[in-house]
């Protein structure tokens, strides 16, 4: 996944059994379609390159069951790893925060959400009846990619939507040798997390 046309737009597939959505770029080619398998007690998801799930790109795994402080791992299609994501439970209770690591466990890059405020509020809003049905297209997290020296190399947004989710990748900075993919496959798998924390 390297040298990609940003904005990238991922969105989930309204009805699914198992979470899925698929990953375009600006021009509306398909990059990944991204998987999570069903009643696994372990996060385990495959990224494919289209919807037809024929051509394995990635997979991300859990190292543990409970994702307090779990670490999630990026193999390519050889099973080669390409780095990892952390994600820190105690400061992820109030406000999301993870850390990439390249494949020689350097961090290298922290996601973090911009307001937890946003989520404060699509959390009470939504237990508002009618009003409650609005937040999806009202509450929009975003969250702010950058390296250990503080240069913002992305940014992902929810966007305003109210059936399905829908994300959008920005690219802010040129990418270093391999931190294109490790963003990527990091952005992919938090989607998952932050969509089943709220």
């Amino acid at each position: 996944m390297n040298n990609l046309n940003y904005p990238l737009t991922l969105k989930f597939k309204f009805g699914a059994l198992n979470p899925q959505f698929s990953v375009v770029d600006m021009g509306g080619r398909p990059v990944a379609y991204v998987k999570q398998k069903a009643f696994k007690l372990k996060e385990d998801i495959t990224v494919f390159k289209t919807e037809a799930q024929t051509d394995l790109l990635f997979k991300i795994k859990a190292d543990r069951w409970l994702d307090y402080d779990a670490s999630y791992s990026f193999t390519d299609d050889s099973g080669k790893e390409c780095g990892r994501l952390g994600r820190k439970g105690t400061r992820s209770i109030w406000k999301a925060e993870y850390e990439l690591y390249d494949e020689a466990g350097k961090q290298d890059l922290l996601i973090q959400e911009d307001n937890p405020w946003v989520r404060v509020a699509d959390y009470f809003f939504g237990e508002i009846p009618i009003l409650g049905m609005l937040t999806g297209y009202l509450f929009n997290p975003t969250y702010n990619v950058t390296r250990p020296d503080g240069t913002q190399v992305a940014t992902l947004r929810k966007k305003p939507d109210l059936i399905s989710r829908a994300f959008e990748l920005d690219k802010n900075a040129g990418f270093e040798e391999g931190e294109e993919t490790r963003l990527v496959l990091g952005v992919m798998m938090m989607v998952f997390l932050e969509r089943a924390r709220g």
